[in-house]
């Protein structure tokens, strides 16, 4: 498997003086995921977990529903100049009567109408995808709890630790415990991995969860929260417009600024029990 973290050289500057020192970096490569031999997507990522990675995917795509949706992942063909197999390209095959993906135009506009290029396009779009409905889920968690889960996710963010460069993302109960956590370069990788380990654990739909993101909450994993069924999406960061406006066409909590003992409720504020 890839590394999770690179060591390299650095020239450190500082009030102390001028020294030269290894460092730790977040390892970032590319995955390329195959659907029954066909390329659908280059992401880049930090290695481990890919399996998960590829579930959660494909499900906020709306390609499978749950774990028996997927009949087998494994690794093939990407290779180095040695010879050794890189584990950066992951080929799914699909459960005999799953369709696979639509790789046409509307489907690859679709994925890259994060951006913000049309709106409406894309609320229109997740309306038509989603197979689980948030606004069902009945999840409910105490202010006080939901303004104590970023340390409690910090403290289990091994990577950034040593690097202090990557994303996470917890599924946590309304208990307030993480039953699991996930760290990436890229913050939707870090929710594609939550969201995979929930479908391999046969935990989709999962209204039963909130998802919780270390940075800022964009419209992309608003969607990805709503395609796992999930009602309460908390931040630690700030939501873009598009989000908000999302959370609230889908019937789901969006919490922003979770920080300290304070935290701003956008949407679905009958979630947060005071």
């Amino acid at each position: 498997m890839g590394r999770v973290t690179v060591r390299r050289p650095v020239r450190r500057i500082s009030a102390t003086g001028d020294r030269r020192r290894p460092d730790a970096l977040a390892a970032e490569e590319p995955l390329e995921l195959r659907v029954g031999g066909r390329a659908l997507a280059v992401t880049m990522r930090t290695p481990g977990h890919d399996v998960e990675l590829a579930h959660g995917f494909l499900l906020s795509e709306g390609v499978i529903g749950g774990r028996e949706d997927i009949a087998v992942a494994r690794y093939c063909d990407g290779v180095d100049d040695q010879g050794r197999n890189t584990y950066n390209v992951l080929d799914i095959a699909l459960a005999d009567g799953v369709p696979p993906p639509d790789t046409g135009v509307e489907r690859n506009f679709y994925t890259t109408s994060s951006c913000g290029v049309c709106g409406k396009a894309a609320l229109d779009a997740v309306k038509l995808r989603t197979r689980f409905s948030p606004a069902s889920a009945e999840f409910a968690v105490k202010s006080e709890t939901l303004a104590a889960l970023p340390d409690a996710l910090r403290a289990r963010q091994k990577v950034f630790a040593s690097t202090g460069g990557l994303h996470a993302a917890a599924l946590f109960t309304p208990d307030g415990s993480l039953d699991v956590v996930r760290e990436d370069v890229g913050r939707h990788n870090a929710v594609d991995k939550v969201l995979g380990w929930a479908v391999l654990e046969g935990r989709v739909p999962a209204p039963g969860h909130g998802l919780l993101v270390s940075g800022r909450a964009s419209f992309e994993l608003v969607q990805k929260a709503a395609m796992a069924g999930i009602g309460l999406l908390a931040a630690v960061s700030a939501p873009s417009s598009l989000a908000v406006e999302l959370a609230e066409e889908n019937g789901m909590t969006l919490v922003g600024f979770l920080r300290g003992d304070s935290m701003n409720l956008y949407t679905g504020d009958h979630r947060i029990l005071t």
